[in-house]
């Protein structure tokens, strides 16, 4: 599966980078700090996964879900964000999974395999 880190904070691109590597089957294939960014990954690798920041500078993530799922169908969005209140609206705009970053790094995992299942099935 091949994924890509969207986060503003470097140190946590790297968290999730430990956290989701330990899995054989995980490629990262970029890392982007605001959307534009990603918008432009998203154009040029295509991959199977985005670990998305709910507050990610720029777009508003509702729109930018849906802009992600328009130049990648088969895209799967986990987003990710300290305030668990965002849940429903994340889910609501099409991200497949959320984790809170306040969760246990099972929790990504968890979402990962779930994404993996989904593309996969």
């Amino acid at each position: 599966m091949r994924v890509i880190l969207a986060d503003d904070h470097p140190d946590v691109r790297s968290a999730m980078r430990l956290i989701i590597e330990e899995k054989p089957d995980v490629e990262v294939v970029g890392e982007v700090s605001t959307s534009s960014d990603l918008l432009s990954q998203i154009r040029s690798n295509c991959p199977d996964l985005v670990l998305l920041d709910w507050e990610l500078p720029g777009t508003r993530s509702a729109d930018l879900v849906s802009l992600l799922h328009a130049l990648c169908s088969h895209l799967a969005v986990i987003a990710l964000s300290s305030s668990p209140q965002v849940k429903q609206a994340a889910l609501n705009a099409g991200a497949h999974e959320f984790v809170c970053k306040s969760d246990p790094p099972e929790s990504l995992l968890i979402a990962l395999d779930h994404c993996y299942q989904h593309n996969s099935g």
